[in-house]
Parts: structure tokens; C-alpha cells; sequence
């Protein structure tokens, strides 16, 4: 077991709060990467790569025809146009998946599909709306002069053997698994996905599909939850609202997991169990955070399991999580550890007010390619966030930002 906390802040609030800073180096230093599996090229997509893929393999294999049209000699269409049509005659025809025997020679032609192998003597390929039909069956008129290999595609061209295709760390997108599988790749060795399970307390919560009634709230955390940590390529385990005691959360903080998400029962509330019961059991490293929202957040471990505390208020649950917890399924699931973010930078509509010593991270709106303020408190008003298009981080060493100032918006 750890050290614990200096002390139990329960209903006094923090002697002292971690820079976030020290808080992501923590996450650095104790996130190491899953162990590697491996599974079939059909289900790999989305995953990411535990090693670089080598062809072993030329792709193409064979030279072949980019176009359907006409497997020709460049030199039989020199000077070729619509007004001096030059004849050749056809020979025979070449389908995609077969071997011909046919071998052009001067002023001949032959038909050829998209995908076919290239026959002896040719060296590139009319498309047939540059041909005319001539006297017979049996011509072709061209009307364009080509190039040798013009629409013939060479061996290796597209991947060469011995080549690395995608390296190690790559989160593999649909197109990635079509050019392994065009390698001959059945299988792939990827990061094994982090398993997460979420820990939602609070008497006073439904379950999610409920309607909020007397004084009870529909519990909105874990749904959230759920979708960000698929987002961050983690396996989400979600039993349902554990009740605020120690023995419920004490089981749950057990279960055979990477990490462990506490969402509410995180502060300094007489009901708030996690922080003590971490540093019971495991190590409570941070509690308290110089941010906004969010502070009452914390990190540990239990075990070889990370445990996040993140508050039960959304918008500083979903902060914690993109700050921290997010952060740290990434690196286990050996992804980036960055935002998965498209950022832009505007200026602002008007002044952003922070305060020095601690971070504030701002939900914006984009407002004629200007950035407008929408909050920086107001932890529970979830619906800021679907509100706004994307939120700005404010450092600590900064007492906010002027009007007019340009700034880096993390777009939702």
C-alpha cells in the first residue's frame, strides 16, 4: 500500500494542489504501454500497431494495364491525333486473372481491362476513348500520341518488397487494412486495447434512460464516459451505479482492470469515499489540481491499475478526463498521447479573464471566424459543451487573454 494523502481533506478542502504539469508527468511515468496480440486482418481496424509492417511482397506483381483500352507499342502512335488517325490491328484480347501467350509487334494492338497483365511488347496503354473504331472488327484507329508507360503500371510501383508500409504506433483507418491485406498480411499484431472500468457513485443518480425526478438526476457521466474512452481506443466496463459506500467502491476499485475511472465521490465532501479508500488500498499520488474546472481531481494506483478520480460534476468530469485519464488510455493503448483535437488559431471576440497559479480550460464558440467566450466555471452546465465548438487552455502563468489576441482553439 502507499503513503496515502498528507490528509484526509473530507469537508476541510486542500492543503495543496498539484500544477498540471506534475500531474501529466506522473501519467508519463506510470502509463506504460499494453502488452501486444494478435488478430485477424478483419478485425484490426481502429486498433494500433505493435510493430512495423514489412511487404514481403511487389505490388504490383506484374505489369498491368490502368485502363481498359488498348496494349500498344508507343512508337506505332507517334504523331497519332483526331485529324491523322494512324491504324493498328487487333490481335487478341487480355482479361484481368489470366496469362496471355500474346506478343505485340509493330502495328499491332490488343485489348486489354483495367487490372490485366501487360502482354510482351507493350509498353503502355491507349484508354479506348482515344481510339476510333476502324474498317473491321479486327482496327483501331488511335488518335493520341502516348508515351512509353503511359497507363501501364510497373512492378513495385505502388509497394515495393522489403519496403516498411505503416509503422509501429499507427491507429490503422480502413484504407491501412486494404493495403495489409493487398500484402498478403492474415494477421496483424496489434496493442492490446486498455480495459477501463468506470465507477459512477452517487445515491442521488438514475440510471442513464431515465427521467430525472424529486430530487434525484439521471446519471450523465458514464454514457460520456463510455463514448470518450472508444474514442481513446479503450474497452469501457460499465456494471452501473455503484452506491456511496466504502465496501461497494472498495470492490469496484479491485476489478480486474488497466484502469479505473472514479466519476464523483473524487472531493472533499463527508460522502466522498475514493481518495481515502485509494490511499488505503494503493497509492493516492495527486489529489487537488491547479485547474479550472476540475480541481478535485486526483490519481493513483491500486495494484498494477491506474485509478483516476474525476469529479462528478460533467464538465469537470469530462476536463479531468481529457487532461489526465484520456492521456494515460492512449499511452497504454500505444497511441499518441496528444488531444485527438483538430486545433485552429483565431482571435477573440473579447477579453478571457483567468487567474495566475492555476490552468483554465475555456468552452469557446466560433463566431465569424472569431473565438467567443462561452464559460470557464459553470462545471455542471453540461450542455456548454455541446454549445460550443471547441475550448481554449488558458496556462497558469497567464492572467487571461486581451481582445483581438489570437489563441488556440481545440475544436470538439
Amino acid at each position: 500500500m502507499g503513503s496515502g494523502p498528507p490528509s484526509d481533506p473530507r469537508m476541510r478542502g486542500f492543503s495543496r494542489r498539484t500544477t498540471v504539469d506534475d500531474a501529466l508527468r506522473w501519467i508519463s511515468e506510470n502509463a506504460a504501454r499494453c502488452e501486444a496480440e494478435t488478430v485477424s486482418i478483419l478485425d484490426c481496424c481502429g486498433r494500433t500497431l505493435a510493430q512495423d509492417v514489412t511487404s514481403r511482397v511487389n505490388v504490383p506483381g506484374f505489369r498491368r494495364a490502368m485502363m481498359d483500352g488498348y496494349a500498344i507499342r508507343a512508337v506505332d502512335s507517334e504523331g497519332a491525333s483526331a485529324m491523322n488517325r494512324l491504324p493498328v490491328r487487333i490481335i487478341g484480347q487480355v482479361l484481368p486473372g489470366e496469362q496471355s501467350e500474346l506478343r505485340l509487334h509493330s502495328g499491332e494492338a490488343i485489348r486489354i481491362m483495367t487490372g490485366a497483365a501487360a502482354p510482351e511488347g507493350c509498353d503502355c496503354v491507349i484508354p479506348v476513348e482515344r481510339t476510333e473504331k476502324g474498317d473491321d472488327d479486327n482496327q483501331v484507329f488511335l488518335v493520341e500520341s502516348l508515351t512509353p508507360g503511359k497507363n501501364v503500371a510497373r512492378v513495385g510501383e505502388d509497394i515495393s518488397a522489403d519496403n516498411t508500409v505503416l509503422t509501429t504506433g499507427r491507429v490503422l483507418r480502413p484504407q491501412d487494412v486494404g493495403v495489409l491485406s493487398s500484402i498478403g498480411v492474415g494477421e496483424v499484431s496489434v496493442v492490446r486495447q486498455p480495459r477501463v472500468r468506470i465507477v459512477v457513485t452517487g445515491n442521488e443518480l438514475l440510471p442513464p434512460g431515465s427521467i430525472p425526478r424529486d430530487f434525484q438526476i439521471v446519471d450523465a457521466n458514464s454514457p460520456m464516459l463510455a463514448g470518450l474512452i472508444q474514442r481513446d481506443g479503450g474497452l469501457s466496463q460499465n456494471p452501473g451505479i455503484i452506491p456511496d459506500n466504502s465496501a461497494a467502491i472498495t470492490e469496484a476499485l479491485h476489478d480486474d482492470v488497466d484502469i479505473v475511472l472514479v466519476s464523483g465521490g473524487s472531493s472533499v465532501g463527508q460522502e466522498d469515499f475514493a481518495p481515502s479508500l485509494l490511499a488505503e488500498h494503493g497509492d493516492l499520488a495527486i489529489h487537488g489540481i491547479a485547474m479550472r474546472p476540475s480541481s478535485p481531481a486526483g490519481m493513483g494506483t491500486l495494484g498494477r491499475r491506474l485509478v483516476f478520480l474525476l469529479p462528478g460534476n460533467p464538465v469537470s468530469c469530462l476536463c479531468a478526463y481529457d487532461f489526465f485519464a484520456g492521456q494515460a488510455i492512449r499511452l497504454l493503448g500505444g497511441r499518441s498521447p496528444n488531444w485527438p483535437y483538430r486545433s485552429v488559431q483565431l482571435p477573440l471576440r473579447r477579453k478571457l479573464i483567468s487567474t495566475v497559479g492555476r490552468v483554465d480550460y475555456a468552452r469557446v464558440q466560433l463566431i465569424d471566424d472569431q473565438v467567443e467566450p462561452l464559460a470557464i466555471s459553470g462545471a455542471s452546465v453540461l450542455s456548454s459543451t455541446t454549445r460550443a465548438d471547441g475550448f481554449i487552455v488558458i496556462p497558469s502563468d497567464s492572467e487571461g487573454f486581451p481582445a483581438d489576441q489570437v489563441v488556440e482553439v481545440f475544436l470538439y
